[in-house]
C-alpha cells in the first residue's frame, strides 16, 4: 500500500522539473530589446575552439536561409533575423506558443581577433560559422 506520503515527493519533483525546464527555456529563448529598440529573441550558441578554428553554431529552427543576416563588428559577430510565424496559425487556436517567432539577434563576442569567416552553412535548424584563426 502506497500512503499518500510517498505520493507528495513524487509530485513535489514532478513540479521542481517542469520549473527548472521554464527556467532553461527562459535563458535561452529570452525576449530583449536592441538598440533600435524592437522586441527581439535571442537564440542559443555554442562557440567551439579547435587548433585552427572557432565555430559558432546557432539554433535558428524554422529559419530560412535569406532571412539570416550575419556581421562582423570588431570582435563581436552579430546574427540578425526573422523567423515568420506560419499563415495557419493566424486562423487557428493557439493553446500553447514556446517557439519564439519574430526578429532575433545574438551577440556573440569573441575573445579572438583577426579571425577570418570561411564558411556558412544554415541546416537541421543550426546556423554554423566557422572562422580560421590567424597564424
Amino acid at each position: 500500500m502506497t500512503s499518500r506520503r510517498g505520493n507528495d515527493w513524487m509530485w513535489a519533483d514532478a513540479c521542481e522539473m517542469v520549473d527548472r525546464a521554464e527556467r532553461l527555456h527562459r535563458q535561452f529563448f529570452h525576449i530583449t530589446t536592441t538598440s533600435a529598440t524592437k522586441p527581439t529573441w535571442e537564440p542559443p550558441v555554442d562557440v567551439i575552439e579547435t587548433s585552427r578554428e572557432v565555430m559558432i553554431i546557432v539554433a535558428l529552427p524554422g529559419v530560412e536561409p535569406g532571412k539570416v543576416e550575419v556581421a562582423i563588428e570588431g570582435n563581436v559577430v552579430r546574427v540578425a533575423g526573422s523567423r515568420a510565424m506560419p499563415a495557419d496559425y493566424q486562423r487557428a487556436a493557439i493553446h500553447r506558443l514556446e517557439i519564439p517567432y519574430g526578429r532575433f539577434e545574438r551577440r556573440i563576442g569573441l575573445m579572438w581577433k583577426r579571425l577570418t569567416l570561411t564558411r556558412r552553412e544554415l541546416a537541421n535548424g543550426c546556423l554554423t560559422l566557422v572562422f580560421a584563426k590567424p597564424e
